[in-house]
């Protein structure tokens, strides 16, 4: 089982007001959609998942919303491949030893790339921030 890839489809980021007092955020992603898909390794193609999700972080009071819509392809065992995408067709399932590494790589991404949005535009930060403490 092996992550090879995350790639964004869409960033919308909405600044509606600047930050006073304080600011709480929720994130919250989402798998969509899983199909499987073809990919050229060199000379040979292999079936992988694509993994389709939306990540969306909301700034409460209301100053704003970000959001990212993209993919994570995931790579395992043909019959591994085509199990999931069986699974999901069926029931909208992943399995959990499956679903945690692809939420959390999401996730890992997408709050990186959130962090750095919200300085470009003078918001605090979408997750906590590590905090010394001396004493």
């Amino acid at each position: 089982m092996t992550v090879i890839g995350i790639q964004f489809d869409k960033i919308q980021l909405e600044k509606f007001a600047p930050a006073k007092g304080k600011v709480s955020v929720n994130n919250n992603v989402a798998v969509k959609d899983v199909d499987k898909v073809e990919i050229a390794f060199g000379n040979t193609k292999q079936e992988v998942l694509k993994f389709d999700f939306e990540f969306k972080a909301n700034y409460d009071p209301k100053i704003a919303e970000l959001t990212f819509i993209g993919s994570l392809t995931y790579f395992d065992k043909k019959e591994k491949v085509t199990e999931l995408a069986a699974g999901w067709k069926k029931d909208k399932k992943i399995p959990k030893e499956i679903m945690n590494p692809i939420l959390n790589s999401i996730l890992s991404k997408c709050n990186i790339e959130a962090l750095v949005l919200s300085r470009e535009v003078n918001l605090p930060p979408p997750i906590p921030m590590p905090k010394v403490n001396l004493k």
